[in-house]
């Protein structure tokens, strides 16, 4: 891979946490992403001493630098349903601790869903909810990545704005940093598809939530039409955003430093993510 281009993909963790970091290194990943539990279910069993030496040992001797983690689907810090939310809760605060055990340094995390309530209310109760996390974490380096959404469904953070207020509302916004996530941007109305658009777009990421806080990019292509507000992930070239938009990305000299991660559709052998990893590295100039 070229030299100093952090682009990976989200790697499963199937086999044990170690497993997702022998797979981004057999793809030649710089960055990964990964689970650090079953996704779609509240409990699982603690990581064993075993496991997280194993997995601490390969990522000091690893290429891949930084290692991301990302919440499970299932939490929802926006939640005014008293037994989801305190689930949501306990499950990111478990979370964070398995992040901060394996030394992983960034936990992404979907802002969460209003249920049917208004936007603010579920603004105050995930910026609420993070506050005493925060208070509850006070020694914890970990830093939280907020997703830019699609807006499908009550999903907050389809709009730069919702990020930001979220992020004004927390206390120890330092621990804050923010994911932006190409397929939901697109489908929640920011078009990227050519060079105006594009710098249009960034210009108003930057003057809404500040390029300074941009941690991490997921780079996906979409199934559906700008501002669609739905969320279905396609291969680079494939989708409706097509491929000047990551060449663009690719290019642009503020974001050289921050790692892209493709969560784009694949099967066991991961000949997909071989296949938009080309395609990606092939648009650098």
């Amino acid at each position: 891979m070229e030299d100093n281009v952090l682009l990976g993909a989200h790697m499963s963790a199937a086999g044990g946490v170690d497993k997702a970091i022998l797979r981004g290194e057999k793809l030649g990943c710089t960055t990964i992403q990964m689970f650090t539990k079953n996704n779609n279910q509240w409990k699982s069993k603690p990581l064993s001493e075993n496991e997280v030496e194993k997995f601490i040992l390969l990522s000091r001797g690893s290429n891949i630098n930084p290692i991301f983690a990302h919440t499970s689907y299932l939490i929802n810090l926006a939640s005014h349903n008293k037994i989801n939310f305190r689930k949501s809760y306990e499950s990111f605060i478990d979370e964070m601790q398995r992040c901060e055990v394996l030394k992983i340094p960034y936990l992404v995390m979907h802002p969460g869903s209003t249920l049917g309530k208004d936007v603010k209310t579920g603004i105050n109760i995930i910026s609420d909810a993070l506050n005493k996390i925060f208070s509850e974490k006070k020694e914890s380096m970990l830093m939280i990545c907020l997703e830019t959404t699609a807006g499908q469904g009550y999903n907050i953070g389809y709009r730069f704005e919702q990020i930001a207020e979220i992020i004004e509302k927390t206390s120890e916004e330092h621990r804050l940093g923010v994911c932006l996530d190409t397929c939901h941007v697109f489908a929640a109305g920011y078009d990227i598809r050519d060079e105006k658009s594009y710098n249009k777009t960034f210009r108003e990421f930057d003057t809404v939530i500040g390029i300074k806080r941009l941690k991490i990019i997921h780079i996906n292509d979409s199934k559906r039409e700008l501002g669609s507000r739905v969320d279905r992930h396609e291969h680079i070239g494939r989708g409706l955003i097509g491929v000047k938009a990551f060449d663009l990305i690719m290019n642009d000299r503020k974001l050289k430093g921050i790692p892209k991660i493709l969560e784009t559709p694949k099967g066991e052998d991961m000949k997909e993510d071989t296949m938009n990893m080309k395609i990606l590295l092939g648009l650098l100039k």
